[in-house]
């Protein structure tokens, strides 16, 4: 009885808070499993869970460890720091479905005349596809790079990785241009983890058709070929070319992420990312069950395993297995050429005339 009284002594207000208290309990422990429900199910990254736990622990406990002084930045927030600005231009870039065209150009790349110009050239001379440009951001891997992508494009992005000295032509593919290579992967991933999707694209990759429309719903990851099987899903036998891959944003993709950019110390440290991929591409798949599908070479073209004959099919075609930006310069002008003469054709002359495209001179030189 004494407890009782002693209870009922602190009066009204004592009961109504607790009560309030308990309520509030109740409602926010209704609400933590419903929004973990919505994440989960829509297969989203990002800073949602974290925000999530964010929530709820500075709601549940006296005090959010965040608000004490000298605390450690979260993973989230040292992402937001190393590459300040990209979850605001995200979204000014992105198509409707959250997904984004990502290229990289040097200063050298960057040049008049140079690369840079003849990947956005292709795009206003493709069919139906010059729109995709304005969902295309360009990475420049240094400042001068970065002034000339701003001076022609709309969205760029300065990844500057100042360990890797790749202004000159001569140094893009360098030992040095390794730690680009890496700093792009983390790049990517960030992007993932912010909730987008997106298609990574080397700038001397000519684009003539949309090449979304080849790219399964169910894929986690479409990757093009150097040498291609005849079996898009045959992990074992098709030889990936990581200038070119579509990525969507779903928890394994991030994780992949990780563990391709993990598994470089288990290589030489000479190794570039696509020989890397190319050796661990199968636990990827098995593993951690990533859906990987390859891109069909005469759709997904390039110098290494070249389709002459498939204008009339070709999304985009990559001056791989060329070697010199000079040379691949050169040869990537000639298949602009040869778009833009079979463009003019009328629709009945393109299925009677038997069109080539002039074969890669200096490229094959270089091979």
């Amino acid at each position: 009885m004494g407890s009782g009284l002693g209870a009922g002594s602190r009066g009204q207000g004592g009961l109504t808070s607790n009560r309030r208290h308990v309520v509030s309990s109740f409602l926010l422990g209704a609400a933590l499993p419903t929004l973990l429900l919505f994440v989960l199910a829509s297969d989203r990254v990002g800073e949602q869970l974290a925000s999530i736990s964010r929530w709820g622990s500075g709601t549940l406990q006296a005090g959010s460890a965040n608000a004490s002084a000298g605390h450690a930045a979260s993973p989230a927030q040292e992402q937001q720091e190393k590459f300040p600005g990209l979850a605001t231009l995200l979204p000014k870039v992105a198509t409707d479905d959250r997904t984004v065209i990502i290229t990289s150009v040097s200063e050298a790349w960057a040049r008049p005349g140079s690369l840079l110009d003849l990947f956005r050239e292709s795009f206003k001379n493709g069919e139906g596809i010059a729109h995709l440009l304005d969902h295309v951001l360009v990475v420049a891997v240094d400042p001068a790079g970065f002034d000339r992508c701003k001076a022609v494009h709309p969205h760029c992005f300065l990844l500057e990785v100042k360990s890797a000295n790749i202004s000159s032509a001569n140094r893009f593919m360098s030992k040095g241009y390794l730690e680009l290579v890496w700093a792009k992967l983390s790049f990517q991933q960030r992007v993932l983890e912010l909730g987008y999707n997106f298609l990574f694209t080397d700038a001397d990759i000519m684009w003539f058709r949309d090449p979304f429309r080849h790219i399964e719903l169910y894929a986690d990851m479409a990757v093009s070929c150097d040498r291609f099987s005849g079996d898009a899903a045959d992990v074992i036998r098709n030889a990936p070319n990581t200038g070119f891959y579509y990525v969507k944003s779903t928890n394994r993709t991030v994780e992949m992420l990780r563990y391709w950019q993990a598994a470089r110390s288990r290589f030489p440290p000479e190794n570039h990312d696509q020989s890397i991929f190319n050796s661990i591409k199968s636990e990827l798949a098995g593993k951690l069950q990533v859906k990987i599908v390859f891109l069909e070479t005469a759709l997904f073209g390039g110098f290494c395993e070249y389709h002459d004959d498939d204008v009339g099919r070709v999304c985009t075609m990559h001056a791989n297995c060329c070697v010199g930006l000079e040379n691949k310069v050169h040869d990537l002008r000639n298949m602009i050429a040869d778009w833009k003469n079979y463009t003019r054709l009328t629709p009945p002359e393109k299925k009677s005339v038997k069109f080539r495209w002039t074969f890669p001179a200096k490229c094959k030189a270089s091979m």
